[in-house]
């Protein structure tokens, strides 16, 4: 077993941390939620209630309820409260107005058991509605936090408890599914400890990553968006990639693309349209990503809420070995991560274990998460998360012992040797999937481009009422054929999967599909309900390349 790790600081810290209470009913939210449910939309249903397909599971039906009963239990009721409000930041120098979970940056970490039953109460006291996504959980389909698809909107004033059992240990975070919220300070890590703890360690390290722009000389996400939206054909097309031979053309102002009350980029939310600075990215290039990097030149690139300049620091002594939970928040961007001086050993991938794999140094996209050992050694090293192709990074500081910090711009040697990334790593025999025939094979092709910013599936800008029906118990496959000349790290909601060209390949939720290129991802039909399928770059996902996974209904 492993010790027990001591306290991180005050922005790491256990969010409710209140005695465990008793009891199973499903608790209702304020905003006119279903009693008994603890949701407030049913997944036939689309946006504003439109009626939607039918013959599909309902996210607040028996068969979601019958999987829910079916899931690791026997562990506490956690009861966490939390309020999403417009709050002031410090990034460490930088003082910025922006969106967040209270007045830290990431939100406190939400720590629960796997089996636990975690019920977390948010408490909308911003200025648009708002919802929360559990990324990489497999949960029951009406808590997965996506409005228009699987609940209603939190409205400004009102809250909503999202409650569910948490079956899988593992590294996992959560933020908002509505509009381009999560570009703000709206998200923090869930982590869940594995009861039985294989890996020995002595002290854990959880580290965000996110890339910043809310707030600095008058930019929002919103209206970064709008300035996106304009398409290349404004900004003279100059330096950036404006290859689209999926592209579908389409004029922006006739698209029905966001989930129900997200903000258009023709419309700017309640926060007011950006007055600041163009953010369109020019020039970012990068061989790993296949060469287009990036959309947004972001002025900050963030490890747990600090700049490169007023670093974050994790103390420990020479010798401890240290669990490190890297997690990537960002909204455009794909970070290249080392720790000067260490070799890392790579435990896990989105939660799943693998084989143990050395490497010098990790690439995350938007939404992957990363579990390494290292082994500390005695002075002060640099974490550094270099934003790939964006020639920016951002730092965190190991310190064990004296000396001096590194500056801003230190680059370790560590970032120009081995790279690990997904496809070679292999699963831990616990969590492989079993070799098996897909029985449904379901293509979807990555179109659009930044000159119309017409990103979509199939050329087919998201709506709620999107099928792509699956039936429980099958073994699917799902091709990903990206003809655009950008890089999607894509997720599936409620669901790990394998990747399918990888012999025993890991276990994941979110996987990076380069330009012109192809990925095969292979998973069980076994949770029931209205599924996202997205890209998670922020601004790709709200242009249009979203759309839904459905379980047929048994009647159907």
């Amino acid at each position: 077993m492993r010790k027990e790790a001591p306290h991180t600081p005050a922005r790491r810290t256990v969010l409710g941390a209140a005695a465990a209470v008793a009891g199973t009913a499903i608790l209702t939210a304020c905003s006119g939620s279903a009693p008994g449910g603890g949701h407030g939309g049913h997944g036939g249903h689309g946006r504003d209630g439109a009626p939607g397909p039918e013959g599909y599971v309902d996210p607040a039906g028996p068969e979601v309820a019958a999987a829910e009963k079916k899931r690791a239990r026997g562990g506490r009721v956690r009861e966490v409260r939390l309020t999403a409000a417009r709050t002031r930041l410090d990034l460490g120098g930088p003082t910025v107005r922006t969106w967040a979970y209270g007045d830290r940056l990431p939100g406190e970490e939400v720590r629960v058991t796997a089996g636990d039953t975690l019920a977390l109460t948010l408490a909308n006291h911003l200025p648009q509605a708002t919802s929360l996504h559990w990324h990489g959980i497999a949960l029951r389909n009406d808590m997965d936090g996506v409005p228009g698809l699987t609940q209603k909107d939190i409205a400004p004033g009102a809250d909503f408890t999202y409650r569910f059992a948490v079956p899988d240990p593992g590294t996992y975070w959560f933020h908002p599914h509505s509009g381009t919220q999560q570009d703000r300070g709206l998200y923090a890590p869930l982590i869940v400890d594995d009861p039985k703890e294989p890996l020995r360690y002595d002290k854990e390290w959880v580290i965000v990553l996110d890339d910043w722009v809310d707030g600095v000389d008058g930019s929002t996400p919103d209206g970064v968006l709008a300035e996106l939206s304009k398409g290349m054909a404004d900004h003279g097309g100059g330096g950036h990639d404006m290859g689209h031979s999926g592209g579908s053309g389409h004029d922006m102002s006739s698209m029905s693309l966001r989930t129900d009350r997200s903000p258009s980029p023709k419309h700017p939310s309640a926060s007011g349209d950006s007055r600041g600075p163009s953010r369109m990215m020019m020039g970012a290039r990068s061989d790993l990503l296949g060469g287009d990097a990036g959309d947004v030149a972001y002025p900050h690139h963030l490890i747990n809420g600090r700049t490169a300049t007023a670093p974050s620091q994790f103390r420990a002594r020479p010798g401890d070995r240290i669990r490190l939970r890297i997690i990537n928040a960002g909204g455009d961007t794909a970070y290249r991560v080392a720790l000067g001086g260490h070799e890392m050993t790579v435990t896990h991938t989105d939660g799943s274990p693998v084989r143990h794999a050395k490497t010098d140094a990790l690439l995350l996209g938007m939404g992957e998460r990363y579990d390494v050992l290292v082994t500390a050694k005695d002075g002060v090293f640099p974490l550094t998360a270099l934003a790939e192709g964006k020639k920016a990074a951002g730092l965190a500081l190991l310190r064990t012992g004296g000396g001096a910090a590194p500056s801003a711009s230190v680059r370790p040697e560590e970032l120009t040797g081995r790279l690990l990334t997904a496809d070679r790593l292999k699963a831990h025999e616990s969590v492989a999937l079993p070799a098996r025939r897909p029985d449904r094979t379901i293509k979807l092709r990555l179109t659009g481009g930044m000159a119309a910013y017409d990103w979509a599936f199939d050329k087919k800008p998201y709506s709620p009422g999107q099928r792509h029906p699956v039936r429980a118990g099958e073994r699917v496959r799902l091709t990903f054929a990206n003809a655009t000349t950008m890089w999607h790290p894509v997720h599936l909601h409620g669901h790990t999967f394998t990747l399918a060209n990888v012999a025993d390949g890991p276990r994941k939720d979110t996987a990076i599909v380069l330009p012109n290129g192809t990925l095969s991802v292979d998973f069980e039909a076994d949770n029931p309900g209205l599924w996202m399928i997205h890209c998670h770059n922020v601004y790709h996902a709200e242009a249009g390349m979203m759309t839904v996974l459905g379980y047929r209904g048994q009647m159907h």
